[in-house]
């Protein structure tokens, strides 16, 4: 993985977590949280980005 694609995980995740409490904590309830569909929506974005960046390192290589 490129220093580029770690970077833009990195910051993806940190600004989903903001204002949303630790990754590690549980809700309390089984209920799904508001704004966890948004919140997958921006991860598999990202694992997007990353699978696109490893394809574009390999491809320079």
């Amino acid at each position: 993985m490129t220093a580029a694609a770690v970077l833009l995980v990195v910051g993806l995740l940190a600004g989903c977590a903001r204002g949303h409490g630790s990754a590690a904590t549980t809700p309390s309830s089984s209920a799904t949280p508001s704004g966890y569909s948004e919140m997958q929506k921006k991860v598999t974005a990202a694992e997007s980005a990353v699978a696109r960046a490893d394809q574009d390192a390999s491809a320079d290589r």
